[in-house]
């Protein structure tokens, strides 16, 4: 997109939103870079350029405009879409693992060499992965200045910064503001409430429009009691994190999301934004996949009442694989209950003093040597699920960020009790796949009938060639056909 330069002019003189985070305008005159809508008066042409991150800018010596504040921008839709090695590392990036485990982590991750990748991302991103990790500590600095009464010393270290030094040098750089001019331009109000001690608030940006009803609906009906609820008009949850392990709240508001975290470990604050944002599918592109699916006659009609829905996502993708497992041919209130009872009985307690959350999800290791007649299940899911969470525990069967989909797959079916169902709902939820495709489920197939779709799989998988590669999200508009829980949004 930023190689198209009459396109980008276009875009920022119309002031679209719709590309915040696809590209950033650097101004030559003033050394500024900014999202394409910036409110500012746009400058000339001849004095625009144009870069594919927020990083690369920062690398050609641009500083972020204080008006726009472009590094707040959502991320670009094309990392979900997309899935090489260059989408598969943006995404790592994203989830923090170069603050954590270095280039080399990251290239480990991958396969690749550390020289392949800072070369793939700097042809690409115009920026390696330590300049886009710099860029992502910047923000995450950022965000504990304005928003927590840490002292700037232990915000440098939260954030991922290897000094102090560092930290200030960076700040100034990227905000042309040190630490504490930061802090005080972003002073509170008189009577403003402060939040909790150790609390972060912060609002997670997305593309309009967004439609919170089969989002928010999805987490809420299918809450796994002790691990997740809705609260005063918030999902909240728990979340196994790196360093610790944090509680958050996520409520939907107008232009963006509410969101109030409270970490054990501020370092995790990155890695639980990451989460948050592939939880409820925040850089998703609903422009780009409403007019797709709008394109269908028979589709049209559900787009027009309800655009820009979303695909629920998960912030543990072996969690969801497990809650996955335990709701094959069940009810929605049948999964719960089966997974509310290994929460119970080999989850790790936690505090909540603001509401009813009482653990963590428990995690493969401590689920792989449970002993199989403690488990109200069928014995041929018994096998199913033991077999899963031997196989996440040792690491055979990878499901992050940068693990590939397609091998991932193969990987699932091969596995014993698993058919397409699963393994498709797995790719769509917990791999975050915008293709992913469920022909066979009762909810699509009733859907597809209603509306004059062809309802046998073979022939409504290929109808639904046409929608692709946002098939997903096709699923989301079928769905909310039923008035099943999942569809709205909770009182």
């Amino acid at each position: 997109m930023h190689t198209d330069t009459e396109r980008c002019v276009r875009a920022v003189r119309s002031k679209d939103a719709r590309f915040d985070g696809v590209f950033f305008t650097a101004v030559r005159t003033t050394r500024i870079y900014c999202r394409p809508s910036c409110p500012v008066v746009p400058p000339k042409p001849e004095n625009m350029e144009f870069h594919p991150s927020a990083a690369s800018c920062q690398r050609a010596g641009f500083r972020a405009c204080k008006r726009c504040r472009p590094d707040t921008s959502p991320g670009s839709p094309q990392w979900n879409v997309r899935a090489d090695a260059v989408a598969r590392a943006m995404r790592l990036i994203q989830d923090g693992v170069v603050d954590r485990e270095g280039v080399p982590g990251l290239a480990r991750r991958l396969g690749w060499s550390t020289r392949q990748i800072e070369r793939q991302l700097l042809a690409e991103l115009g920026a390696g992965p330590l300049a886009l990790a710099r860029a992502q500590r910047a923000q995450t600095a950022r965000v504990l200045i304005e928003t927590t009464p840490m002292p700037l010393g232990e915000i440098a270290f939260a954030a991922g910064f290897s000094s102090i030094r560092t930290f200030n040098d960076t700040v100034r750089e990227v905000f042309a503001l040190t630490p504490g001019a930061l802090r005080a331009r972003a002073a509170r109000p008189a009577g403003h409430r402060a939040p909790a001690p150790g609390a972060i608030t912060l609002r997670l940006p997305f593309r309009t429009p967004l439609e919170p009803s089969n989002l928010f609906g999805h987490l809420a009906a299918t809450a796994v009691p002790g691990v997740e609820e809705w609260r005063d008009g918030a999902y909240r949850r728990t979340l196994n994190l790196p360093y610790g392990h944090g509680v958050v709240a996520l409520a939907p508001r107008a232009d963006h999301i509410a969101c109030r975290l409270s970490l054990t470990d501020p370092r995790d604050l990155t890695h639980a934004i990451s989460r948050c944002r592939r939880l409820l599918d925040l850089d998703a592109d609903p422009v780009a996949v409403d007019e797709r699916l709008r394109a269908d006659p028979l589709l049209a009609p559900l787009v027009d009442a309800a655009p820009g829905r979303r695909v629920p996502g998960t912030v543990d993708p072996a969690e969801f694989a497990v809650r996955a497992v335990l709701g094959q041919q069940v009810s929605t209130a049948a999964a719960r209950t089966h997974a509310a009872r290994l929460v119970t009985a080999h989850g790790t307690p936690v505090d909540d003093p603001e509401g009813g959350l009482t653990h963590l999800f428990p995690e493969p290791a401590a689920l792989a040597a449970l002993d199989p007649d403690s488990l109200a299940l069928p014995r041929s899911r018994r096998t199913t699920l033991l077999t899963l969470v031997r196989a996440l525990a040792d690491g055979t069967l990878p499901l992050g960020p940068a693990d590939d989909r397609e091998e991932a797959r193969a990987r699932l079916l091969a596995l014993p009790g698993f058919g397409p169902w699963t393994t498709e709902i797995i790719a769509m939820r917990a791999l975050g796949d915008p293709d992913a495709f469920l022909p066979g489920d009762l909810g699509i197939r009733r859907a597809a009938e209603g509306l004059g779709l062809p309802a046998t799989p073979a022939a409504l998988t290929a109808r639904a060639a046409h929608w692709r590669p946002w098939r997903a999200y096709a699923v989301q508009y079928l769905w909310a056909t039923d008035s099943h829980p999942i569809n709205h949004l909770p009182s």
